[in-house]
């Protein structure tokens, strides 16, 4: 299986399809940003904060499907779940840019969310069927800077799209990429799970694989403490339109803005990439997690304050997105790395907490939105104070713990040999 693995796709272009899936997720959320307003005008809806469920109605289909590819994917391997997934997901979108109603949308939405969660769950699944230790995280890192990278461009070609035809050509847009996708999908993507190790589709099968996830403690706390940090960016993302446009005045510089912050978090998760193998992931991602807290200790001191001009916001948010890009990847690879036997299951749980329990969070933030920056920030420093609550439980009150970074050079280094 590995050989035919390698001579079927090699490195670089795994990396690219599996980075090329998850920005999939990344799109739907960040392309829709620039055509909220649009949106709610042609659908009749006042309110600037119900349209942000455009966005949490995604997230919310995302995270409550994930329950399901899991198992699934656990008992017929990768290929097939992730082609229906995709699937799925195209006739959510077709079907979006014909919606009638408000409340039909966020049902498509909904739909298409859950569609997506077939990436979700297991495009990380096959990460961990092909890598383990220092190099998942370093291959992980790769794939997590196309998916940082994809908000720099996504809310520009939202804003082209709206010039060149009304805002259901951005559905349109996401229904053919995900098409291109399917088909690389199709033809290039071996099965990656041998037979002799799926898991049986029966109650007590998935009972055992759920519980042997929920009850490990270090790959259960990292994966709460990632629920925490995605809380705190799609609390920041669901009002980020009304942020740059209605507080700062930006108008159609909008994507720019919010380019440029996301752009630093791609070259966040490059460097994460380089420096992983010598440094380890318990030592980066613990070192971006106190930096993200304290700098939003500052950015919420400024914002009730009533002194935060758009250069010490635009500062003090890339310090932290940049920390975020540090965490996000390492979590998720600590998270995942214990639990190789049941890889896939665990991609559903950690996929479920992280987007159901973040897009809540992200909800909660959003919806307090009061023309201030104070929502978002303490959203961010809350959250970022619970991640470490969650990663000093995984490592027995302990950071930058680095016996067991030695263990995880020591894994990588036989597993590339």
């Amino acid at each position: 299986m590995a050989d035919h693995f390698n001579r079927v796709l090699s490195r670089p272009e795994f990396i690219a399809l599996m980075a090329a899936l998850m920005a999939l997720n990344a799109l739907a959320i960040d392309v829709m940003l620039p055509a909220l307003p649009y949106m709610g005008e042609a659908l009749g809806i006042a309110d600037e904060n119900e349209r942000q469920f455009v966005v949490s109605s995604y997230m919310l289909g995302m995270g409550i499907a994930v329950l399901a590819f899991g198992p699934l994917t656990d008992r017929f391997g990768r290929r097939l779940p992730l082609l229906v997934g995709i699937g799925l997901y195209i006739l959510a979108v077709v079907a979006a840019a014909f919606a009638p109603s408000f409340e039909s949308l966020l049902v498509l939405r909904f739909i298409q969310g859950m569609g997506a969660a077939s990436v979700r769950v297991i495009a990380t699944a096959v990460v961990r069927d092909r890598y383990r230790g220092r190099e998942m995280a370093e291959v992980m890192s790769l794939t997590f800077m196309v998916f940082m990278a994809i908000p720099v461009i996504a809310p520009s070609i939202g804003q082209v799209l709206l010039l060149t035809g009304p805002w259901q050509y951005i559905f349109l847009f996401m229904g053919l990429l995900a098409f291109a996708f399917w088909l690389w999908t199709f033809i290039r993507l071996p099965e990656t799970l041998p037979l002799d190790q799926r898991r049986p589709l029966s109650f007590r099968g998935v009972f055992e694989g759920f519980r042997i996830v929920f009850t490990n403690r270090v790959a259960f706390a990292y994966g709460l403490a990632g629920m925490f940090l995605f809380g705190a960016l799609f609390g920041f993302i669901s009002s980020s339109q009304q942020i740059y446009v209605d507080i700062y005045g930006l108008g159609n510089y909008f994507p720019l803005a919010f380019a440029g912050v996301a752009a630093l978090m791609a070259v966040s998760s490059f460097t994460n990439s380089r420096m992983v193998r010598t440094m380890g992931m318990r030592r980066i991602s613990h070192g971006a997690v106190l930096v993200f807290t304290g700098g939003s200790a500052v950015w919420l001191f400024f914002a009730m304050s009533g002194f935060l001009p758009l250069w010490l916001f635009l500062s003090l948010l890339c310090v932290i997105m940049f920390c975020f890009g540090w965490t996000a990847s390492n979590m998720n690879s600590l998270s995942m790395e214990p639990l190789g036997e049941v890889a896939g299951t665990a991609a559903s749980v950690f996929g479920f907490i992280q987007t159901v329990g973040g897009a809540l969070i992200g909800s909660y933030v959003g919806q307090h939105f009061n023309n201030t920056t104070v929502p978002a920030a303490t959203g961010y420093l809350s959250m970022g104070l619970l991640a470490i609550v969650c990663i000093l439980v995984a490592e027995n009150g302990r950071l930058f713990g680095r016996g067991q970074e030695n263990a995880e050079a020591d894994l990588s280094h036989s597993a590339a040999h």
